[in-house]
């Protein structure tokens, strides 16, 4: 997935408050938008762009300036489930995010929570990409996906 994505020039708020938005990878693996340029949102270490939201933090913080277009180019690997419903293989993403690796081949531990653990449940093999809208004033654009 390609994906091109922009926090208003004019953001407002605080830590989880700074353009808060997020990619959900099959309705449910939540790659994170945030304003994070400099380090002065001041936020979870897994909540700041570029994190597997809850999960894994990014390698490292590359936020362009609010107003400035970024993007994210993901290599996402659906998770695998038996008949039963139990995890064969997990999901896996790796991300770059402005040409820079942030996330390596990374394991998810499951669908996105807000509050507790991540965990699995059986689903399509095939499902949607989600942008999430937390009432900021987010862009993207030049949006693609190539099967592989």
């Amino acid at each position: 997935l390609h994906i091109e994505w922009r926090i208003d020039k004019n953001v407002k708020g605080e830590n989880q408050d700074r353009g808060n938005s997020g990619i959900f990878l099959m309705g449910r693996y939540e790659l994170q938008v945030l304003d994070n340029y400099n380090g002065i949102t001041k936020t979870y270490v897994n909540g700041q762009a570029g994190s597997i939201y809850k999960q894994s933090p990014p390698l490292v913080n590359v936020c362009k300036a609010p107003g400035e277009w970024q993007t994210y180019d993901i290599i996402f690997t659906a998770p695998r489930f038996s008949d039963n419903g139990s995890v064969i293989t997990p999901a896996h993403m790796t991300v770059l995010q402005n040409g820079v690796l942030v996330q390596n081949n990374t394991s998810i531990w499951g669908n996105t929570v807000y509050i507790g653990s991540p965990t699995y449940e059986k689903h399509a093999a095939k499902e949607s990409i989600t942008l999430q809208d937390h009432g900021h004033l987010t862009s993207f654009r030049n949006i693609w996906v190539r099967e592989l």
